[in-house]
């Protein structure tokens, strides 16, 4: 009888997993056998590839430019239609910023998060999270409608919320000089629509860590590196992250890339263990990339010149969306122009509501004021 529960139990258990891959990817559910048989399959891809990270978040060198150059010339053509709007020949003496000082403007503000989290005294989990937020933020924006250095502490303050480690609004304005709590949560929502409400982040130091566990279990022979050679490569991951390494690489692969800048014999060891004939990914391709990832973490990751980017600064603040300016003639024609819409929406939607409530919800039968015969004549005087 207790077999039978057992093999009863273990069969609703797998019709319940079998039902999770199903709504997850159908392709996953089901696996043929040699026979014919179809049962349940084990998940062959990698849990990353499942993230939103992987997939929308993931994209070549080339499609990274293509995005920001797409945005800068529609931010600039939109601007100069605004200005010639108000007033003509107006954006003929104005120098827009191209998409590589937004950019630069836009890696001086990365390189302001860690100061913020020391502060705070955030974990690294808030301080990755937040700068991913603040990069993923100017693929769908532009610099010239939202500066980032607004942009920048709402980022911070969604990332502790998003990574359980929350902090008061309040407490977290009065320790930034001149920031009132309305000026981080009005952009909240625009951050968190930007991000395609997609606040899982996948991270290189989290790797990184698993790296080195594994190389602590090593088998038949564990390889033992000092703790400041796992500091160095996590200094490494930091530096990683003003440069682009997380839209093209996988986590685990710029882990083992900075891995790979301290102890390349370790990182060479470890990863000549994942690669096996089963794989797409060859020791041969793996080395490149390992490469390609160190040569861009060298080359990019070091932090923008103060006056380069002061310059940067002093131009945008000519050429910034007018719309996007509190006080200016386009800023409060915008306001004006939005509220006449939204004033249109709720009248229609009031005439809706009014319409509807004049009709009668009980129907014409019930409104008819005629006697209906009951079930019981109360009248009938007969016994």
């Amino acid at each position: 009888m207790e077999e039978r529960t057992l093999k009863v139990a273990t069969s609703s258990y797998a019709c319940l997993i079998l039902a999770i891959l199903y709504v997850f990817d159908p392709d996953m559910a089901t696996s043929t056998s040699d026979d014919g048989n179809e049962s349940v399959a084990t998940v062959k891809k990698p849990l990353y590839e499942s993230s939103t990270q992987f997939r929308n978040w993931r994209c070549s060198p080339e499609k990274l430019a293509h995005i920001r150059h797409s945005l800068n010339e529609a931010a600039v053509s939109a601007i100069r239609n605004t200005f010639e709007a108000a007033e003509p020949g107006s954006s003929a003496n104005v120098s827009f910023l191209d998409a590589d000082e937004e950019l630069l403007l836009v890696k001086l503000y990365v390189s302001k998060i860690p100061q913020l989290c020391a502060l705070f005294r955030f974990p690294e989990e808030v301080e990755a999270t937040a700068i991913t937020y603040l990069k993923r933020f100017y693929l769908r924006n532009t610099v010239m409608d939202w500066h980032p250095k607004s942009v920048m502490l709402t980022a911070l303050f969604l990332a502790t919320k998003t990574t359980n480690n929350p902090i008061s609004i309040e407490a977290y304005a009065s320790h930034i000089p001149k920031t009132a709590p309305s000026d981080v949560l009005d952009l909240e929502f625009l951050v968190a629509q930007s991000l395609g409400f997609e606040f899982a982040v996948w991270h290189a130091h989290r790797a990184l860590w698993g790296i080195w566990l594994d190389l602590q279990n090593f088998p038949g022979d564990p390889i033992r590196l000092p703790m400041s050679a796992y500091d160095a490569a996590l200094g490494h991951i930091r530096t990683s992250r003003l440069t682009d390494t997380e839209f093209i690489y996988a986590p685990s692969q710029i882990a083992l890339a900075a891995l790979s800048l301290v102890a390349p014999d370790a990182a060479t060891k470890w990863a000549d263990t994942k690669v096996s004939a089963d794989t797409d990914t060859s020791a041969v391709s793996l080395s490149s990339m390992v490469e390609s990832i160190k040569s861009l973490i060298l080359s990019s990751g070091k932090i923008p010149d103060v006056e380069s980017v002061r310059e940067v600064d002093r131009r945008l603040r000519i050429c910034k969306n007018p719309e996007k300016v509190p006080g200016t003639k386009a800023y409060l024609a915008k306001r004006a122009e939005e509220e006449r819409l939204a004033e249109e929406k709720r009248a229609k939607k009031v005439e809706e509501v009014q319409k509807a409530m004049g009709a009668d919800p009980f129907g014409e039968e019930i409104k008819n004021d005629a006697p209906r015969p009951g079930l019981v004549d109360y009248d009938d005087d007969d016994d």
